[in-house]
């Protein structure tokens, strides 16, 4: 029943346009290869993932994402989703001030699948018409795992009003990293 409301409540705002910073969309999809490079078990793990964001009111978006990585030289495969809510606040031209809190879910099968949050603040600017970044730093933390500080930054290339590339990279406590690179729709 909540999950059809939140829906419900997802379909009622799109229509609504978003207040932003000049450039910057809070409505996009985008898909492509991910990657993770963890520091100390030397079990690097790569393969593909999807992200959106979707403006529900002037200043606020929900955005989820899901991604499926394999282990190199194993069969050994997990899933991680992300869904949650954002709030944007223009404190420039050019620049949203960002704010985000998610729920967050690690799947490697029965005996690895925790549930988790995470939050982080940050900025999201665009340069010009062709180019815009981000930087954020955040929290995430899982049941039966340690808590991690991280940092992401993140930029868009875009070829068209719709259409770009995007990546990021995101860099965890302790050394891990994950990566991002993909195509980009954004309405």
């Amino acid at each position: 029943m909540k999950r059809s409301l939140l829906l419900l409540a997802v379909l009622a705002a799109t229509p609504f346009a978003a207040s932003a910073a000049d450039g910057i969309s809070w409505n996009y999809v985008q898909g492509g290869y991910v990657a993770t490079d963890p520091n100390h078990s030397g079990l690097d793990a790569d393969g593909f993932g999807l992200d959106g964001s979707v403006a529900i009111h002037d200043n606020f978006h929900l955005f989820g994402g899901w991604q499926n990585q394999e282990f190199d030289d194993t069969n050994f495969d997990f899933d991680q989703y992300r869904f949650g809510v954002g709030y944007n606040h223009t404190i420039a031209p050019k620049i949203d001030l960002v704010t985000r809190v998610a729920y967050e879910k690690l799947d490697a099968g029965p005996n690895l699948d925790v549930d988790g949050y995470s939050t982080e603040v940050g900025v999201r600017g665009a340069a010009n018409d062709m180019f815009e970044g981000y930087a954020m730093a955040g929290w995430e933390d899982f049941e039966r795992v340690d808590g991690d500080f991280y940092g992401k930054v993140g930029a868009q290339v875009k070829f068209n009003k719709n259409w770009g590339v995007a990546g990021d990279i995101k860099f965890i406590q302790g050394g891990d990293k994950q990566y991002f690179i993909g195509p980009r729709f954004t309405w």
